[in-house]
């Protein structure tokens, strides 16, 4: 009596295939054909982009850019470049069914018949918004706190490098010791050094 072939291999590979990319949803991770028509979609993409299989298949991906890129034909050359150079990829503001906007980083891959031919594309898209606004956040603290120390005038703030040459010089530092910016950064300095030392700006400032 022959053994019961277990389910994993007697399972079709295009069915394993498919169960692979129904399980990811931290990804959009559909297809598109030749003329850029969404012909799968997976859970992630309806998590991402709010539509539902039936709602999408058959629109055309262009749905997803802002009226500004479809304007510019930002779609169509996605397309063309992954045709003639074998990859897409770029981040940037995709639109949302309910027509909010995420940060998104896409890549779209050309998908060939064994004689070469292009028969369609391969497009992966993953939600970077949380990475985007935590890097905004941070610019903004930086520029916040550059306001700060540049506003400070009764105390000398300044940065060095990993050699001990300053490298900023605020408010309080040019007061202290009647120095502009300009100045201390390269006037001062000798020739060959392009930043003051700290040993030197700790005896200039005393």
């Amino acid at each position: 009596m022959k053994p019961t072939p277990s389910p994993e291999k007697s399972a079709n590979p295009d069915d394993r295939h498919r169960l692979l990319i129904d399980s990811i949803t931290d990804y959009a991770i559909y297809m598109l054909d030749v003329d850029g028509r969404v012909t799968s979609w997976n859970p992630g993409a309806q998590r991402f982009k709010g539509y539902a299989a039936s709602e999408i298949i058959g629109e055309h991906f262009s749905v997803f850019y802002t009226e500004e890129e479809r304007e510019a034909g930002v779609p169509s050359e996605a397309l063309r470049t992954a045709a003639n150079e074998g990859r897409f990829e770029r981040e940037g503001w995709r639109v949302r069914k309910d027509g909010s906007h995420f940060w998104a980083h896409v890549v779209i891959d050309p998908i060939r018949d064994p004689s070469g031919a292009l028969v369609g594309y391969a497009k992966v898209t993953r939600d970077l918004t949380e990475r985007k606004a935590a890097e905004q956040t941070l610019r903004r603290s930086e520029q916040q706190f550059r306001l700060l120390v540049q506003s400070v005038t009764d105390y000398a703030i300044y940065m060095l490098d990993a050699d001990g040459h300053v490298s900023s010089w605020n408010a309080g530092a040019e007061r202290l010791k009647a120095m502009r910016r300009k100045t201390s950064l390269a006037g001062i300095s000798p020739p060959s050094t392009p930043l003051m030392s700290a040993r030197r700006a700790y005896r200039e400032l005393g």
